[in-house]
């Protein structure tokens, strides 16, 4: 976790965060494309740090830029252009609000290292629904797949329902120590009414319905390409007991990957309440399976 404060810089109308490093939490996740072994047979300089983790800088700039609603109703949609590895310097940046026909307020969001590599791009927004969202958008233009292998039993439209999903405080505090921006409520309940759940923690729990919505069969590395959480009736808090829905929205290919589109929503599993969204889209790394060797 970050000892320094956080401070934000206001420039012709765009917010920017410190610059920060973020921590590879899972390097040690052997086989992964965040070990440094796998990655680098896969092409990259070494283990990635995850997209998720990337989503944990936002936060303080959105709270910024659109108040405390943000965290109600309001959204943060990225798309991944560039991997960093463990501890490289990388900076947040909250463009100028727009107010939309109705009343929600959008503003583009990315992420640079110093020397101007983008690392992600998007939008975020508060006060409703944003249909034409960043990723909302490529969703619209992904091209249907032609010849899918590690992904042949999924189809689109796919659907899975009322999968259990819980988010244990003790797994999920021992994470804050890598946390670029901790806010208060990650670790005060008395602030909402329960710990929150930083957002690469609430990001695992709309995750989960991966496993059942995607069936397949042998070993391969996949990595995040695009990440969009949406709060509903935010926020999501720990030790809280949720029911996931999660539905195929597209998939696709590239010469180096398959490409898999999901939207999973979170339900208070004891009233059935929409709590948060996500829109995902995952590479699958053609050279890590035995289905394209």
């Amino acid at each position: 976790m970050t000892t320094e404060p956080f401070t934000a810089e206001e420039q012709n109308g765009v917010l920017a965060g410190p610059i920060r490093r973020p921590v590879n939490l899972s390097r040690d996740a052997a086989g992964s494309i965040h070990d440094d072994a796998t990655a680098q047979t896969l092409g990259f300089r070494g283990g990635t740090v995850a997209g998720n983790i990337h989503c944990e800088q936002f936060p303080p700039l959105l709270l910024a830029r659109f108040g405390d609603g943000w965290r109600q109703r309001g959204g943060l949609s990225l798309h991944f252009l560039n991997a960093t590895t463990d501890g490289e310097p990388v900076q947040a940046f909250v463009g100028a609000a727009e107010t939309l026909a109705d009343g929600v307020r959008r503003a583009p969001v990315w992420m640079e290292t110093p020397e101007g590599v983008r690392v992600c791009e998007g939008t975020a927004w508060a006060g409703g629904a944003d249909p034409d969202s960043a990723l909302r958008q490529r969703v619209a233009q992904q091209r249907p797949a032609t010849e899918l292998r590690i992904l042949r039993a999924s189809h689109v439209g796919d659907r899975v329902h009322d999968v259990p999903s819980r988010l244990d405080s003790k797994t999920a505090l021992r994470r804050l120590e890598g946390v670029t921006e901790p806010l208060p409520e990650y670790r005060d309940a008395a602030l909402f009414g329960g710990l929150v759940a930083a957002p690469a923690v609430a990001i695992d729990a709309l995750r989960a319905v991966e496993k059942p919505l995607f069936p397949t069969d042998g070993d391969f590395v996949g990595m995040f390409g695009a990440i969009e959480l949406e709060f509903l009736d935010g926020p999501v808090f720990l030790d809280r007991d949720y029911l996931a829905d999660g539905r195929v929205l597209a998939l696709g290919e590239s010469p180096k990957t398959e490409v898999a589109w999901y939207e999973s929503t979170l339900r208070e599993a004891k009233d059935g309440r929409p709590v948060a969204r996500l829109v995902m889209m995952s590479r699958l790394l053609k050279a890590s399976s035995t289905h394209w060797a």
